[in-house]
């Protein structure tokens, strides 16, 4: 009798928690600072029910696990994001759509595709949202992440919104996108007020549909990258993958002015490469500088890659100088130790900056991480955090100090599961102090599955929440 295999991203610690708990005092080792006053909230997929098939890391229902943090004290919820997907599976009693991996269902009654919102989040005009790629956000309450619903900018929005918006710290504009890898245009661009006003959404041309996860803003700026993953409906009609790399197609990376449109991008061409994640851009003279975690390819969705191609597919932080006057290009990179998760210290989104983070990604076959890198882009020297013999985290958000004078005055804040002991903590590092050990180590009562991305929203941002 065949033995069915037991997909990898439903075993250990991505296996989904099911419960939906609250719990107040938690056990706290070393000690909280004084000063760290807020919640501390990540999204992840978790996903509700068997899947249908083939089940893929990116096709689980939302979760949310929040830390409030609070005089030295801490509590925790998780909660699932009520979408529409979820509501409808949920009183169905199981699975309704099947994932990435599996064909379409043109005929599902509900729709071709659920919005899962399992991806990231974002704070902006006083409202928290959880995002995905393919659809709408959706508003989340605090501190107790009830669902409020979808949000569409009354009405304005007219396109998908990335996971990964941009909000310009000094003038309070949020920069978003959404693609369409099958029809055009495939991209859209949107600038919104620091007040929440959807100003404007105009076209951006690309050659062919491509999966476009990331992009970057500048003081002036913002930089689209049409990456060689993409799709092709002539594939497809062959049998052959819709959504592939392309190995022989150069990188785009698209440059225009913050208020423009397709009538002013600039592209630029580098080597073929894929980027989920960029840490950040800016502008240095006649250049713009992009920083992000570089691949040189992906198989990302492709339920079987090529044996021997994945060393390829571990992202490296890269650094890229665009000269809008001379149209070269220089690429270069800044560590050959894979990391991906980049972050930094928000307040300096879209400026330059001194210090980067991103999370060390771990020797084995899974997506996990061991620590944390912190980068001096000055000096070019790092400093490593370790988390330990059989911890592995994620993404860690930098949280400024409340009285910070220097860009790395703060702290590291991210979830760790204890393999050993089956454990998992949120952990708060000194970012200005690597090499130590946690300053507080908070014990979560139930396992927080790995996720994706994110989000430090303070006690006083709680407190303005529309």
């Amino acid at each position: 009798m065949a033995v069915t295999a037991v997909d990898p991203f439903l075993q250990g610690n991505f296996a989904p928690v099911r419960e939906e708990i609250t719990a107040d005092n938690l056990k706290v080792i070393g000690e909280l600072p004084p000063e760290l006053s807020g919640m501390f909230v990540r999204n992840g997929p978790n996903p509700q029910f068997s899947p249908i098939g083939r089940y893929h890391w990116f096709d689980g229902d939302g979760m949310l696990h929040g830390v409030q943090i609070s005089n030295g004290k801490a509590s925790y919820c998780n909660r699932y994001v009520r979408t529409r997907g979820y509501k409808i599976e949920h009183d169905a009693g199981k699975a309704i759509w099947s994932g990435l991996l599996e064909p379409p269902q043109p005929n599902n009654p509900h729709g071709p595709g659920k919005n899962t919102a399992n991806t990231a989040l974002i704070w902006h005009d006083g409202r928290l949202l959880a995002l995905w790629e393919g659809g709408e956000p959706h508003a989340i309450e605090l501190p107790g992440l009830e669902t409020a619903g979808t949000y569409n900018f009354d009405g304005k929005l007219v396109s998908a919104f990335t996971a990964h918006p941009k909000v310009d710290a000094v003038t309070g504009e949020m920069m978003f996108f959404g693609y369409s890898i099958a029809s055009r245009p495939h991209v859209k661009y949107s600038v919104v007020s620091a007040e929440g006003e959807l100003l404007r959404t105009v076209p951006i041309e690309l050659p062919v549909g491509v999966m476009m996860h990331d992009f970057a803003i500048t003081e002036n700026y913002t930089i689209f990258m049409d990456l060689p993953l993409t799709f092709r409906m002539d594939r497809m009609q062959k049998g052959q993958p819709g959504l592939m790399f392309e190995r022989d197609r150069p990188s785009r990376f698209g440059i225009v002015p913050r208020h423009g449109d397709n009538s002013n991008i600039r592209w630029f061409e580098s080597p073929p490469c894929f980027v989920f994640h960029t840490l950040n851009a800016y502008e240095d003279g006649d250049e713009v500088v992009l920083l992000a975690c570089r691949m040189n390819s992906t198989s990302v969705l492709v339920s079987e890659p090529t044996p021997g191609e994945t060393e390829g597919e571990f992202a490296r932080l890269y650094r890229w100088r665009f000269n809008l006057k001379t149209g070269t290009v220089q690429e270069e990179a800044l560590d050959d130790r894979p990391s991906d998760f980049p972050r930094l210290n928000e307040q300096f989104m879209g400026r330059s900056h001194r210090y980067g983070y991103t999370a060390k990604t771990a020797a084995t076959p899974m997506p996990v991480f061991d620590g944390l890198i912190k980068y001096d882009l000055n000096s070019g020297s790092s400093e490593t955090h370790e988390f330990g013999r059989e911890r592995f985290g994620g993404e860690a958000v930098f949280v400024p100090h409340p009285d910070a004078t220097d860009e790395d005055a703060g702290w590291l804040i991210t979830f760790v599961y204890d393999a050993k002991d089956d454990v998992s903590e949120l952990v708060v590092v000194n970012a200005q102090d690597m090499k130590s050990e946690p300053v507080a180590r908070v014990i979560i009562p139930q396992r927080v599955p790995y996720g994706f991305h994110g989000i430090w929203v303070s006690d006083e941002q709680i407190k303005a929440t529309v």
